[in-house]
């Protein structure tokens, strides 16, 4: 019996040895600590070191009211297959003394975009941009440069072809979001804000404005027009956006000027200096399109 206990004894004393073995082995790192498993995100967020601008994220949906260019993480597909809301959560819109809102739709354009990026570095100032799909793939590396700055970016449809875009509401979504794909391709982000080319009036109907709530766009007009779709020269330019502002004093708190910076709006980019000047003269100040500003009417 004292033999059998003996025995027992030197086996437990030989296991006990194999498993501080075992424990203090490089082989217990083999298996996995569940708990510090990293979780892998689907969904590739803007770099802490990016542009100073303001993220929608899957637990935020909705802004403060500020100056800053605002941008989505996730495409209206992806917020769908998540069950996250496409609805923006309203804000106050920002009346101000006197504030312009500078944009321009088209772009972006090799020989304007720079060119007029620079003009806005030098004066310190941001501005909008309204994107066109198709010009987007084409010049990936001016959408960036736009983005970086701290510019706002907004979704001027895929194509800009009146006959495909207002077909339908559903056409026009869809080409909505093909530019998102796009520039969320380029960017990882994309914009809440569009533009429809042309206008929305005698292009919209109930219908469109309905789906636009549903997706979470956010449609922006104008209430100050350049005149730079024309054959205008920077001068004419600058002088019929004087004349409007001084005669429109009720938009002050929010005059949003259309300007062009794509192909062949040359004298967009020579009138934008006196533009920029006449307005700083006239005490207003600089900002963005983003959930807070009131609309164009």
């Amino acid at each position: 019996m004292l033999k059998n206990y003996g025995l027992l004894s030197i086996i437990c004393l030989i296991l006990l040895i194999a498993l501080i073995f075992l424990i203090s082995s490089p082989l217990s790192f083999a298996v996995p600590n569940l708990k510090e498993t990293p979780s892998i995100s689907t969904t590739t967020k803007p770099s802490e070191k990016g542009p100073d601008v303001y993220y929608f994220t899957e637990k935020s949906n909705s802004v403060p009211t500020n100056d800053k260019s605002e941008y989505d993480i996730l495409t209206v597909q992806e917020r769908k297959e998540r069950q996250l809301t496409t609805n923006l959560t309203p804000v106050e819109p920002y009346y101000g003394n006197k504030t312009i809102y500078l944009t321009f739709d088209d772009g972006p354009d090799p020989q304007n975009t720079p060119l007029i990026l620079a003009i806005l570095q030098e004066s310190n100032i941001k501005a909008t941009f309204f994107l066109v799909g198709t010009e987007v793939s084409k010049y990936p590396e001016l959408v960036k440069q736009i983005y970086a700055a701290g510019h706002a970016i907004g979704n001027h449809t895929y194509n800009h072809i009146y006959r495909e875009l207002y077909q339908s509401p559903a056409a026009y979504i869809e080409q909505l979001q093909h530019n998102d794909e796009l520039l969320k391709n380029i960017l990882n982000v994309r914009p809440r804000i569009s533009r429809a080319p042309g206008g929305t009036a005698g292009h919209f109907t109930a219908e469109y404005w309905k789906r636009l709530k549903n997706e979470g766009y956010i449609e922006v007009g104008w209430n100050i027009s350049s005149g730079d779709a024309s054959n205008a020269k920077a001068d004419a330019l600058l002088q019929n956006i004087i004349s409007q502002t001084n005669k429109n004093t009720f938009l002050w708190s929010h005059a949003i000027l259309l300007m062009h910076d794509g192909r062949g709006h040359s004298e967009t980019v020579k009138a934008l200096p006196s533009i920029i000047n006449f307005y700083k003269e006239q005490g207003f100040e600089f900002r963005v399109i983003n959930t807070a500003t009131p609309p164009a009417w």
